[in-house]
């Protein structure tokens, strides 16, 4: 029998340095049309004023949009903002241009999707359910950690749970990665984004999907997160390391998978709207008999940096939200597949789902 291997597909263009970012009007002008151009930059709210924004190549047609990044992404905000590109001109954009962190990566990967596909993005969460390609668009992250610059999901909250578009439409055109937007990401949300890095790895190698392919990114990124937080880097070198590690992390899973980590956060995320990379590591921490030593480590770097973790997160939750906890963590079969192998449900039940719950 043939072996099936998945035939991935990845970011095909990739600027990598400080101050690479300026290079985006030499990107975009291979893209904008003769006549009537336009390119819909797609901006984290929280970066309002500042001054690069003033130098980004806008043009006539061209419109900026600021984006709310407070919640995890929802598709009803999503099916909102495909909507406003729409209205808001007769021309169709040539390219998105997302520049945020991974809730903003996100939104605009699912927008491009909609502007050519039909429905609402709820109808597409899950594997490979995307029939058109989208539009042009470019990711430049101003948050280190998440993958979503490269990876083939857009993860999203919709009306029944939280679950990913996973299609080789998602992923972006090109990417620009520039550790000069990262630095003054503030420090709780520098590490806990970075984290999100070091939790993919984990899930990776300890899983049963791991190929020399995902170890090799997986084994990099995880050095990397290390040397940001364990060494005694500058601060500017740290956030290169943690820059590729992101990158890094994201093609590792993009060939293996995630798992309980990840399948128990997006429970968390779901009720309690816990951002992402924070419920990581408020998961990740009740996961020693799992992730044994990344555990301990992970500790390690909490102390080194004073982060404090949220505590007693789910102490306050009613029955049924636990019940709907469990049940979204549950729903994530390939996450736990990877994680415990093909008979998971008989080593995750929803008992010690929620034992895993009650403990944070």
């Amino acid at each position: 029998m043939i072996p099936n291997y998945k035939n991935l597909r990845v970011v095909p263009y990739l600027i990598f340095g400080r101050g690479a970012h300026k290079q985006l009007g030499d990107v975009l002008a291979k893209r904008r049309s003769a006549d009537a151009s336009r390119v819909v930059f797609m901006i984290d709210d929280v970066f309002k004023g500042r001054s690069w924004i003033d130098e980004l190549p806008v043009e006539s047609n061209d419109e900026v949009i600021y984006v709310n990044c407070d919640h995890e992404p929802k598709t009803v905000y999503v099916d909102e903002l495909t909507r406003r590109v729409q209205q808001s001109s007769d021309i169709k954009p040539d390219a998105l241009v997302a520049i945020g962190g991974g809730s903003t990566m996100d939104l605009v990967k699912a927008v491009s999707l909609m502007l050519n596909n039909e429905g609402s993005s709820a109808d597409y969460q899950g594997w490979d359910l995307v029939p058109n390609p989208g539009v042009y668009k470019i990711g430049i992250p101003t948050l280190a950690g998440t993958g979503a610059e490269v990876s083939r999901t857009t993860v999203l909250t919709g009306p029944v749970r939280k679950l990913g578009i996973n299609s080789d439409f998602t992923p972006f055109d090109q990417i620009i990665l520039d550790p000069d937007m990262i630095a003054d990401a503030p420090t709780d949300q520098r590490f806990f984004t970075a984290m999100d890095s070091y939790s993919h790895a984990s899930e990776s190698l300890n899983g049963t999907f791991i190929n020399e392919f995902s170890r090799a990114f997986a084994e990099k990124s995880q050095d990397m997160v290390r040397e940001a937080f364990l060494g005694d880097l500058p601060r500017g070198v740290a956030d290169e390391k943690l820059m590729v590690a992101s990158y890094f992390g994201g093609l590792s899973i993009a060939y293996s998978q995630v798992g309980v980590c990840h399948a128990l956060s997006y429970g968390l995320s779901y009720v309690l709207g816990t951002r992402h990379g924070v419920g990581n590591c408020i998961v990740f921490d009740q996961l020693e008999d799992y992730y044994g030593d990344d555990v301990r480590e992970f500790r390690q770097m909490l102390q080194k940096h004073d982060i404090q973790l949220p505590r007693g997160v789910t102490a306050g939750v009613t029955d049924e939200q636990m019940d709907k906890m469990v049940s979204v963590a549950l729903s994530l079969d390939p996450l736990w597949e990877n994680a415990l192998g093909p008979n998971w449900r008989e080593h995750m039940t929803p008992e010690r789902a929620r034992e895993l719950y009650r403990r944070m």
